[in-house]
């Protein structure tokens, strides 16, 4: 029986297939459908949630409703998606559409009018649905580059309705619109000693092992000679015939002599699992380097859904008098697939290489709640922060709390503490807990009761309190002070904070709260006179900017326009 339950788990398919409609959703744009980026691609802290669509360098393109539905959601943000609105589709879906330049129409007429009844460019809509129905091929918007896009492009995402996991589009036809005959390239290959007792090679430290090209396409690694506990990392990307991108893999698959031993495949999961990509590649090494080394092991078990692993969650024991080998494949959504193979022997080999020097005077276990507390700083790191144990630097000099550094990532909130003693009550209505990086400040939102500032963060590092007393700067690339601005469609400013950062920002023309555009990237604040709160004649325009801290600046000025044509 135990053989039959065991002949069964490695002989089933390792990643089960849902049957996703095929040739229900059309594509959001009507040019040749191009990837810069691709579902389940490693970026800083979370995968990648979908596509992105090239829109031939240029904003402004159309974006249709990939099938006929309603609008549920409209989010307008500086960050992340920026001009954002979802669909959700009678099969059970929902699709996505970010960095909009604009929408159109019906709709943008509803997002127009709830930013001036919530008096906010940042607006979060829940429409129903009877409020903004479309119809499949209805063009619902224009491509841009908002938010923290770095180019012009649309990001497209399908997710399921009800339990609001992301799906890579590929599973629902779109792969036809993409032509792909090329290889994953798998670039290295990385084995690991995972216990102190255990050396690869003569070392004791990760190794970069040497690949040769075979007659038949795959690879052959050196020989791997250990003597304990090892596991394998793989850097690896994958182009299509088209795109001429580096995007991420589809499937990873390692074979320990022939059974499958650890695995994963980017075709669905979750929102609460994206932070896991930190764990998933060696984060270490992607911090020194910019490396990301996908690991196929895991030394502690963590809740990524897309990983399948035998009961040794992939690490392999090397032992005397048995020779064996370890395979990786790595594959496309295609099919098309790069293997390569690693002969492993035991010995006890002498070691040249030892392992890197740790230089710490505490001990964190990943499992436990922690406190560590020296003169007026503190932290309590809560049971499940950090994903394996370590050792930890910790100290305080000059007002500064040194945190270990940023090469153990952290995978929930912990929180930091510092008790002022040196400051007035109101110097303390502006001080922050700032993390300091290559001699500047990141502002975290801080709290305080009566002298004590706490944080919650995500990043080990430098932390000091820092006082901001600089208020914001606005700037206008041209003086408008009683001119006539009769031919201009726009006004734009520039805002900047150069300490805490900006909180908020409101303009006002003859009293009346007006819609300022921000872009985070510029710095630019922009008002499109189409609104239709100008006045004939003079106008007087007032601009507050507030920093994280309180302090403000306003702007004032008058100027003239006319709408006579």
């Amino acid at each position: 029986m135990k053989f039959f339950i065991f002949f069964i788990f490695f002989c089933s398919p390792l990643f089960a297939q849902v049957d996703y409609p095929k040739d229900y959703f059309s594509p959001p744009l009507d040019v040749p459908m191009q990837l810069s980026g691709n579902f389940g691609e490693l970026r800083p802290n979370h995968f990648h949630a979908g596509f992105d669509l090239k829109t031939l360098q240029k904003e402004g393109l159309k974006v249709y409703a990939v099938a006929d539905g309603y609008i549920s959601r409209i989010k307008i943000s500086t960050f992340g998606n920026g001009k954002a609105i979802y669909i959700t589709h009678p099969n059970g879906y929902t699709s996505v559409y970010g960095h909009l330049r604009s929408t159109d129409g019906v709709i943008e007429n509803y997002i127009k009018k709830s930013h001036y009844a919530l008096k906010s460019f940042e607006i979060e809509l829940f429409p129903k649905p009877d409020e903004l129905i479309v119809k499949k091929g209805q063009v619902i918007a224009f491509s841009g580059n908002t938010g923290g896009s770095e180019g012009p492009h649309l990001h497209f995402e399908i997710r399921d309705t009800k339990t609001e996991k992301i799906i890579n589009p590929m599973f629902f036809g779109f792969d036809k619109n993409i032509k792909d005959t090329k290889k994953p390239l798998l670039s290295s290959v990385y084995v690991y000693p995972l216990d102190t007792k255990t050396s690869v090679n003569h070392s004791k430290r990760p190794l970069l092992l040497n690949l040769s090209l075979q007659k038949n396409g795959t690879y052959l690694s050196e020989k791997v000679v250990a003597n304990g506990k090892i596991g394998f990392g793989i850097t690896a990307f994958d182009y299509d015939d088209v795109s001429f991108n580096k995007n991420g893999v589809f499937k990873i698959q390692s074979f320990y002599n022939g059974k499958s031993n650890f695995g994963y495949q980017f075709d669905t999961y979750s929102f609460d699992e994206m932070r896991y990509v930190n764990v998933l590649i060696d984060y270490s090494k992607y911090k020194k380097i910019q490396q990301r080394v996908q690991k196929l092991f895991m030394k502690n078990k963590f809740g990524l859904s897309i990983i399948k692993a035998d009961e040794n969650n992939g690490i392999i024991s090397v032992v005397p008098n048995l020779t064996s080998v370890y395979r990786i494949e790595v594959s496309d959504f295609f099919g098309n697939k790069s293997t390569v193979s690693i002969p492993i022997q035991y010995d006890l080999l002498s070691t040249i290489i030892d392992q890197e020097p740790v230089v710490s005077n505490y001990f964190v276990r990943a499992n436990k709640d922690s406190n560590f507390t020296k003169d007026n700083m503190s932290v309590f790191f809560p049971a499940g922060t950090f994903y394996d144990d370590f050792d930890m630097n910790f100290d305080v000099k000059n007002d500064t709390l040194f945190l270990h550094d940023d090469t153990v990532p952290a995978h929930t909130n912990f929180t930091i503490s510092i008790e002022d003693n040196k400051y007035t009550e109101a110097q303390r209505e502006k001080i922050f807990i700032g993390l300091v990086q290559d001699k500047k400040t990141t502002y975290n939102a801080t709290y305080r009761k009566d002298t004590v500032f706490s944080t919650k963060v995500k990043t080990l590092g430098k932390y000091t309190l820092v006082m901001d007393t600089t208020a914001p700067k606005i700037s206008i690339a041209k003086p408008i002070e009683g001119k006539w601005l009769s031919d201009q469609k726009t006004i734009q400013l520039t805002i900047n904070d150069e300490v805490s950062g900006i909180k908020s920002y409101n303009g006002y023309l003859n009293g009346n709260w007006i819609l300022f555009e921000y872009d985070n990237k510029t710095k630019r604040l922009i008002h499109n006179f189409s609104d239709g709160i100008i006045s004939e004649g003079a106008n007087d325009l007032k601009v507050e900017v507030i920093d994280n801290v309180g302090n403000s600046t306003i702007f004032e000025t008058r100027f003239f326009r006319s709408q006579k044509k």
